[in-house]
């Protein structure tokens, strides 16, 4: 019966069916390392929880973001590891070594260009899973990110460093 409704149709049916497929692949596979022991069962669930949970919250999802760049993605993951371990290894050494008195905790405003709710969300977030800032505030109309840093001597140098390590991935993925 497939070959008699069309590639078009099947599209849409399957659309249906898994309305976001990443979503489904990535709560199958965080449902699998949960289970801690990879089993038919637990694949089988994990599916079922794949399918289920973005066919419930797909209203809540009308305009889906739309990744523009994938190799983007993986470039932009991969800086994003590699600076939370640098700045893992720089706390460290501030809270071991550095005196109170000698540390520069700082506010910093990012003014952002980026304006898709999505890839604000990403880079907020970003800047809060890197050890020694934290987002604290976005403007009411989403132009500017208050940041704290732990130790920020030249803020100015902070600021620039997230526009030119995230805030510009982010533009080429999101927008």
């Amino acid at each position: 019966h497939l070959c008699r409704i069309g590639k078009g149709r099947v599209k849409q049916l399957l659309r249906r069916i898994f309305p976001h497929p990443h979503l489904t692949i990535l709560l199958t596979l965080v449902w699998i390392l949960l289970a801690n022991k990879p089993s038919l069962n637990s694949l089988v669930f994990g599916l079922i929880l794949g399918i289920i949970i973005p066919f419930i919250t797909q209203p809540y999802w009308p305009d889906r973001p739309k990744v523009r760049n994938w190799p983007m993605v993986v470039e932009y993951m991969l800086v994003v590891l590699w600076d939370i371990v640098v700045a893992n290894v720089t706390v460290a050494r501030i809270i071991l070594f550095k005196r109170n008195d000698k540390r520069q905790p700082n506010w910093i405003c990012v003014p952002l260009e980026l304006r898709t709710p999505e890839a604000i969300t990403v880079l907020a977030g970003t800047i809060t899973m890197t050890p020694g800032t934290v987002s604290c505030d976005l403007s009411a109309q989403g132009h500017n990110l208050l940041v704290h840093c732990l130790d920020a001597p030249d803020p100015e140098a902070v600021r620039d460093q997230i526009k030119q390590r995230y805030e510009r991935r982010l533009k080429e993925i999101f927008e």
